[in-house]
């Protein structure tokens, strides 16, 4: 089943858009946008063969970049309640709530999020253990980036392990049209700095929020429709009380997580957002 993220003129209702004013979230494999497909790609080379995608992919752009590695099984993270080796297998109400908080805030400082990265870090080679780590290291090297930019930045990410996807990660970004091309350019070293091994297709995919750069300034009141159905997308591991309390309709298993789950930066979090509100 597809995620459809309506685009075009805001005057329009969503049931008057034409196809050519429609993006799909999701691609095949084999295919280019707005498309998906049921048919498993035939690797010609089984030494590098593509990796099965269904669906989850939320925003895939013309960078797709990827690795083949792996990393350690401890992630170095401790703590009583985000140790590294908790299990869990749904996002809770706490969890969620904090997201949704984080989501408003943003705009709220001037930093909405306006880009989609989903990263399949099972596909690149990084085991279920470590993918939290993998994910603060891709987080990390983001920060450092804006700030010799002296740009602001904020995101928030969640972390899936789905049947025929593995270990992946969603992540919402505020990234300035400007820095785009900057960013896009920087993630394939990333990966193979994060990971240690070298290029492999698809694992990374990356779109702007409601399809267009700038959409966040040129049309407010659209990208906000679209960015809170991404919002919603990166949620569908919910449990069924957190589903209900939220009213979120799409609901897919959240799969087996080892360590964090979700996240935000810090100048979204709890104690940022106490801090403003002080």
């Amino acid at each position: 089943m597809s995620v459809v993220l309506a685009l075009g003129r805001s005057d329009l209702p969503s049931n008057s858009m034409s196809c050519a004013e429609r993006r799909y979230f999701e691609t095949s494999p084999s295919g280019g946008l707005s498309e998906v497909s049921i048919a498993r790609l035939q690797p010609r080379n089984l030494e590098n063969a593509p990796f099965p995608v269904i669906g989850t992919v939320l925003a895939v752009s013309k960078y797709a970049l990827g690795v083949a590695a792996f990393l350690p099984r401890n992630t170095g993270r401790g703590g009583a309640r985000n140790r590294a080796d908790r299990e869990s297998h749904f996002l809770t109400d706490t969890q969620i709530a904090n997201l949704r908080a984080a989501e408003r805030f943003a705009g709220r400082i001037g930093s909405p999020f306006t880009r989609m990265i989903t990263i399949h870090w099972e596909a690149a080679g990084v085991p279920l253990a470590g993918m939290a780590k993998a994910t603060g290291r891709f987080t990390g090297l983001l920060a450092k980036t804006f700030a010799r930019h002296d740009c602001e930045t904020a995101w928030l990410w969640v972390h899936e392990n789905g049947h025929g996807k593995g270990g992946h990660c969603h992540l919402l970004v505020h990234v300035p049209a400007t820095l785009v091309p900057r960013l896009t350019g920087l993630q394939r070293g990333w990966l193979r700095l994060i990971t240690g091994r070298p290029y492999r297709a698809r694992v990374i995919h990356s779109d702007p929020v409601g399809g267009w750069l700038g959409l966040e300034a040129s049309n407010p009141d659209l990208h906000a429709v679209n960015l809170e159905t991404a919002f919603r997308y990166v949620l569908k591991g919910a449990s069924a009380e957190a589903a209900s309390r939220f009213a979120l309709e799409r609901l897919e298993p959240g799969g087996l997580i080892i360590g964090k789950r979700c996240g935000t930066s810090q100048n979204i979090g709890a104690e940022a957002r106490k801090a403003r509100d002080c």
